[in-house]
């Protein structure tokens, strides 16, 4: 199990040292900003949408290894998806870092992102893991004030 963990452990370090679309997205259509003050992760979030599919993704900012890790394995999972899967995304991803611990929880639409679940077990960590997804909610729906994870 503890090749398990490490290899988890890796994976994020790899996203956080080279996320994945990580710059500022030209053309893009929604830019929405995010703000995490317990940890001081910032993100924007640029989204290109061509009717109802996320065409293109990309996001800038700083932040802890969770934060950046989570955002760069967003973008590639939400790309090219219809506005409905990426929200059913969230909520899968979501329900699995804010169930009971030791709950079950539906795999089936996350993918890479079940290397995230660890964090269920550091309440504090949670809001870092979440906050490039309360950001890619609100730009869906077209918000522009800032999300805070507060």
């Amino acid at each position: 199990m503890s090749d398990l963990v490490e290899l988890y452990q890796e994976i994020i370090m790899e996203h956080n040292r080279r996320p994945r679309n990580f710059r500022k997205l030209e053309g893009a259509d929604r830019c929405t900003h995010g703000y995490n003050p317990f940890c001081g992760d910032k993100i924007t979030l640029y989204l290109r949408v061509d009717g109802d599919v996320i065409t293109d993704v990309a996001f800038e900012g700083s932040g802890c290894a969770i934060s950046r890790a989570s955002a760069s394995m967003m973008t590639e999972m939400v790309k090219g998806k219809r506005k409905s899967e990426a929200q059913e995304i969230f909520d899968a991803f979501h329900q699995m870092l804010t169930r009971p611990l030791g709950a079950d929880f539906d795999t089936s639409k996350l993918g890479d992102l079940e290397i995230l679940a660890g964090v269920s077990e550091f309440p504090t960590r949670v809001k870092c893991a979440v906050l490039g997804w309360h950001t890619l909610h609100a730009a869906l729906e077209g918000k522009d004030e800032p999300v805070s994870t507060e």
